[in-house]
């Protein structure tokens, strides 16, 4: 997989915008940076998204930005000489897919159908768009589609919005997701830039679903640990486990029998997708302790955050 897909599939989401006016560009930029979402998908659907490209490409070069709706190979070159990153259509063209190949841009064609996946895999890729996602049959007929096509991943676009995206992610055959519902065009034509970083927060913590699951207590000692145990069993009916290192209390609090990380404890934050969830938080400044991680069957299950948090450590956790 190309590295620019690859770093897509971090971030989770692309945001797919189309611009009538290039003095937009700059404040969209920084509003879906700020929200958490360091990319754009900019459709060639407007006479303002070359020069659009350009200016994201200049003024944030962190930015992954790339070109959608191309559809000729003049296209892909005017949009990669402006700073694109990556290119896509909405179907399948094998001339302009060649020419991207050839020119060493990354590019992932829409298809809809087995057809244009094989004719994909002929070309020798190894992601591709499924569009229009929700029309063409949704997460049912990718899920049937990717079952031959072992080695091909997705990246459905068109109908995806907050309350279906999680579910669409979940499927390990798909990248990201593409959509716009963040970057609503009345709001971009309003000038309406705080609104867009507001929504696009949202989909960043829906994306990731951020949520205390335990907080671990460090006591000194087996007996104190199941004493404690048992007085919340008595008091709020929690149930006691017993295990080799803690004894947990219902599903909130893990008691420590000979202490642990943090001065105090360690409390645990389950996330729906743990590698997202690290790649959006060092984006935010955090770091993680890279001998901490917890792998089972070669997927990454918990992780701790480097530093102390009011006497406590956290772990990212696998939901």
């Amino acid at each position: 997989m190309n590295k620019v897909v690859e770093e897509l599939g971090k971030i989770g989401i692309v945001p797919v915008i189309a611009l009538d006016d290039a003095k937009n560009a700059e404040p969209l930029a920084q509003a879906l940076i700020n929200g958490g979402l360091p990319c754009a998908e900019v459709t060639f659907r407007t006479a303002a998204a070359e020069e659009s490209i350009r200016i994201m490409a200049s003024k944030f070069p962190e930015l992954v930005v790339g070109a959608g709706t191309v559809l000729t190979p003049e296209q892909a070159d005017r949009a990669m000489n402006a700073g694109a990153k990556f290119i896509v259509s909405p179907g399948l063209n094998p001339k302009v897919v060649k020419h991207c190949i050839d020119k060493g841009y990354p590019i992932v064609p829409g298809t809809s159908n087995p057809s244009d996946v094989e004719v994909a895999i002929e070309l020798g890729l190894d992601v591709v768009k499924f569009f229009p996602a929700e029309a063409a049959g949704g997460l049912n007929m990718i899920k049937s589609m990717a079952a031959p096509y072992t080695q091909m991943k997705f990246m459905p676009t068109g109908g995806i919005n907050a309350a279906n995206l999680k579910s669409y992610l979940d499927f390990n055959k798909i990248v990201c997701c593409g959509g716009s519902w963040m970057v609503k065009k009345d709001m971009v034509a309003a000038g309406d830039f705080a609104g867009i970083e507001k929504l696009t927060r949202e989909a960043v913590d829906t994306m990731l679903g951020f949520e205390v699951e335990h907080v671990g207590v460090n006591l000194n000692g087996a007996d104190v640990a199941e004493g404690l145990a048992d007085t919340f069993a008595k008091a709020f009916g929690f149930e006691k486990k017993v295990g080799n290192s803690s004894v947990f209390s219902g599903k909130g609090f893990e008691l420590m029998k000979n202490g642990g990380r943090g001065t105090n404890g360690h409390i645990a934050i389950a996330t729906n997708y743990i590698e997202r969830a690290m790649y959006h938080l060092e984006k935010r400044g955090f770091k993680f302790e890279e001998g901490s991680k917890v792998i089972k069957e070669g997927k990454l299950k918990a992780v701790y955050l480097e530093g102390d948090f009011g006497g406590f450590a956290i772990h990212l956790k696998q939901k």
